[in-house]
């Protein structure tokens, strides 16, 4: 099985999962008339630039997946609705939908625990149902998803590339199967001839979600290091008080508030922060830090 990751709440939509039709786009990956005309790929005119718009103007992974779903739609011929599929808290949730249509099909799948975007995210392959009726994998989904109008479904898994941790650039990589982006259409045999369109999209939906994990790490990282510098301000105030009182060098006063952090079972930032404010009357002032622009 693929490894998957988890990134907070399952939300359809922007919102809690639900049945209902989502809101509109909160900002569009289109310039001019929508259609993105400046590139021709085949098909009606989607440009897949305007996705790397949407990314320079980035409002969180859930939005662009949002709008790449509502362009989907138009950018595949047949297909009717569309979906990204994701794991997240270990179940399995839309992350965003065109309808409510693709968010009930969806659901069938999670409730049967199989179905073509399950598989396609659990073993990282592309699945395809060229007719729901007489399809005979997956139990019971066909013809449920035959009974709601749907004849014909793709997924396509959202792989991307990943590395250990600090690993060096010449490390081996890996394929890491973080979703799945989801086609339905209401005729049969659709998406013949456009699974290299899909292919694109399941790639640029993969390049968000690499992206967005990329600027969650990066802001953790900043979170624990501004933390780790303000600790550190403290413990040289309080380090600061015992110079004073004692008349010793620093390196003297820091073993001194190690070994009285020892013998209360306080930790170190946390006995230092009441010297200060028993010394000073007022808690400690933390460091001030510079944002570049």
């Amino acid at each position: 099985m693929t490894e998957t990751t988890d990134a907070g709440p399952g939300r359809e939509n922007g919102h809690e999962t639900s049945r209902d039709n989502g809101p509109e786009p909160s900002h569009t990956i289109s310039r001019g008339d929508g259609l993105g005309n400046g590139h021709d790929h085949g098909h009606i005119g989607f440009d897949f630039g305007t996705v790397h718009d949407a990314l320079t103007d980035w409002r969180g992974l859930d939005s662009f997946l949002q709008e790449l779903t509502m362009h989907a739609v138009s950018a595949v011929d047949g297909a009717s609705s569309c979906s990204v599929t994701m794991r997240r808290n270990g179940r399995l949730v839309t992350t965003a939908s065109s309808d409510s249509e693709a968010l009930l099909l969806d659901a069938m799948q999670y409730e049967v625990e199989a179905g073509p975007c399950v598989c396609s995210l659990e073993n990282g392959v592309e699945e395809y149902v060229a007719d729901t009726i007489g399809e005979q994998r997956w139990g019971p989904y066909p013809g449920l998803a035959a009974a709601q109008g749907i004849r014909s479904v793709f997924a396509a898994p959202l792989s991307v590339t990943v590395r250990a941790p600090h690993a060096p650039r010449t490390a081996e990589v890996r394929r890491n199967t973080v979703g799945a982006l989801n086609l339905y259409s209401q005729t049969p045999k659709a998406f013949q001839d456009e699974r290299e369109t899909a292919r694109r999209l399941s790639e640029q939906a993969a390049g968000a979600v690499a992206v967005a994990e990329r600027i969650e790490r990066e802001s953790a990282t900043a979170d624990d290091l501004r933390a780790a510098m303000e600790s550190r301000y403290v413990i040289d105030q309080a380090i600061g008080i015992v110079m004073a009182r004692r008349k010793c060098p620093a390196g003297v006063a820091l073993d001194t508030l190690r070994r009285a952090s020892q013998g209360r079972n306080l930790k170190l930032r946390d006995l230092c922060y009441e010297l200060v404010l028993q010394t000073g009357g007022q808690p400690p002032t933390p460091g001030t830090f510079a944002h570049r622009n």
